[in-house]
């Protein structure tokens, strides 16, 4: 289905009150794994919101993306406790691994990189969370094998 239809889909579902325009943008985040940008000008006239403000709400909120993620999203925990415990190492492992930094994609589209300030999973740190799967007690080694499972993982299908 072409994107203007699917964003129109999600619209749909929404009668104009300005205060479904952060749900739309949920639903269109799960829908494409962003909002694009045809969808917030469609959101704005929908909701009668200016870009403005659906720019304010997309970057206040970090579940939603203005950029297409990667296949894999790999979230590195920041926090006291997984940065104590050396989650600095692992994200500078993946940074080394994928040549990219928090924030950043791979040019190839199958991993982007986000740094997350505390996940509540301190008593497992360091953690990362990929593809929403939480790792706990992530060595360099353990790391390995995680990427080395998503690259797999992608080579089959």
């Amino acid at each position: 289905m072409e994107e203007t239809q699917r964003i129109e889909d999600i619209l749909s579902r929404y009668d104009d009150n300005p205060q479904n325009s952060l749900a739309a943008m949920q639903d269109m985040q799960d829908e494409f794994g962003y909002v694009p940008r045809e969808g917030l000008v469609a959101i704005a006239k929908h909701c009668h919101r200016s870009l403005g403000e659906l720019f304010a709400l997309s970057t206040f909120y970090k579940a939603l993306s203005l950029k297409p993620k990667g296949r894999h999203v790999i979230k590195v925990c920041s926090g006291t406790t997984c940065h104590i415990r050396g989650g600095a190492m692992v994200r500078d492992g993946i940074c080394r691994r994928l040549g990219i930094e928090p924030g950043e994609t791979t040019p190839d589209g199958q991993f982007s990189l986000e740094e997350v300030h505390c996940v509540g999973a301190c008593a497992l740190a360091p953690v990362v969370i990929v593809d929403d799967v939480l790792y706990g007690r992530v060595t360099l080694e353990k790391l390995s094998r995680i990427l080395d499972g998503c690259e797999t993982e992608g080579e089959a299908t």
